[in-house]
């Protein structure tokens, strides 16, 4: 009898849980963006806001958090319960660059977080003042190799994706900047745009604007082909740079512990979601490009990057308070 309450026990259990994961979301999700507002991933969260909304029938609140190079955001979100009220939108510089950086970082990228699926990937641009004399790659190692006075680099902040790639650049040309770090990305694509610094190695979308509008100049791209919404600019490749490609990317990931059925459900949302025309040109028209994947999909590309940026980070002696 003992054991056939028992049965019976665990059958309600699992209903009422399968129940739970049915209903799922039954109030709005909270979507973390570490960074603050108007820099690339903050771009990729709102694209995709709404039509998550749609899909999942549950509003979808951005709630920024930005400072320390993503980390303060990240971390806050990993210590968040997991049952898929409050997601992560993760990039490049939190789940692949900062491991490398931060020896008391307060969050595993791979331990600490569920992954659901990529959002984008997108490339960077090489971008300078419009006073700059230098027109192209090779006049820019030029100028910075024959001034007395060194070049400064914005970056979104040290240990940022962007910042990764400025090293790597000049790693591979031969040059060194001043790295003059800022809160986010849009505070450094504006310390450029008025003067302030030199250049920014900066992700497509955040920049495409103020390149259109004629406020900052793009001397090169990170991607292997040229972009189609800047076909006059060239690859870092074709200037004379090698093994200078480096794609950023977002992607939607939970707390670890998130139950695999509201996993699940997440993915079919923004998979589907991604997969739409709209989303599709919106990204392209923002210059990265929807990438729709399985979690595997996203903690194999993890681990290759970490592998690759904590050989950039080691070489170019990259550390953080």
């Amino acid at each position: 009898m003992q054991a056939s309450w028992s049965k019976i026990a665990c059958a309600l259990v699992l209903s009422l849980s399968f129940n739970c994961f049915a209903q799922y979301p039954d109030r709005p999700v909270r979507l973390v963006v570490p960074w603050p507002p108007g820099g690339g991933v903050d771009i990729a969260a709102r694209t995709i806001q709404q039509g998550l909304t749609e899909n999942l029938k549950q509003p979808v609140v951005i709630d920024n958090r930005g400072g320390a190079g993503g980390t303060i955001g990240t971390a806050h979100a990993a210590k968040s319960p997991a049952d898929g009220y409050t997601l992560l939108m993760a990039s490049s510089s939190t789940h692949a660059v900062a491991p490398s950086l931060y020896k008391n970082l307060p969050y595993d990228p791979i331990r600490d977080f569920a992954p659901v699926s990529f959002v984008e990937t997108k490339p960077y641009l090489l971008v300078v003042h419009p006073s700059m004399p230098a027109r192209n790659v090779k006049e820019l190692i030029a100028i910075a190799r024959a001034s007395r006075i060194r070049l400064t680099m914005a970056s979104a902040g040290t240990g940022s994706s962007n910042h990764l790639v400025g090293e790597l650049f000049q790693l591979l040309a031969g040059v060194k900047f001043i790295h003059v770090p800022y809160k986010g990305t849009a505070p450094a694509g504006l310390a450029v745009i008025s003067g302030e610094c030199d250049l920014l190695i900066d992700q497509l979308a955040p920049s495409l604007p103020h390149i259109q509008a004629g406020k900052l100049r793009a001397l090169a791209i990170t991607m292997e082909k040229r972009s189609p919404q800047l076909p006059q600019v060239m690859t870092l490749r074709e200037s004379g740079i090698t093994g200078g490609e480096a794609i950023g990317y977002t992607a939607l990931v939970a707390p670890a512990g998130t139950p695999p059925a509201i996993l699940e459900r997440l993915n079919a949302a923004v998979v589907s979601l991604l997969k739409s025309p709209a989303i599709v040109e919106r990204f392209a028209n923002q210059g990265s490009n929807a990438y729709p994947t399985t979690p595997e999909q996203v903690t194999q590309q993890l681990r290759a990057d970490l592998a690759k940026w904590a050989t950039v980070i080691a070489r170019a002696g990259v550390k953080v308070d």
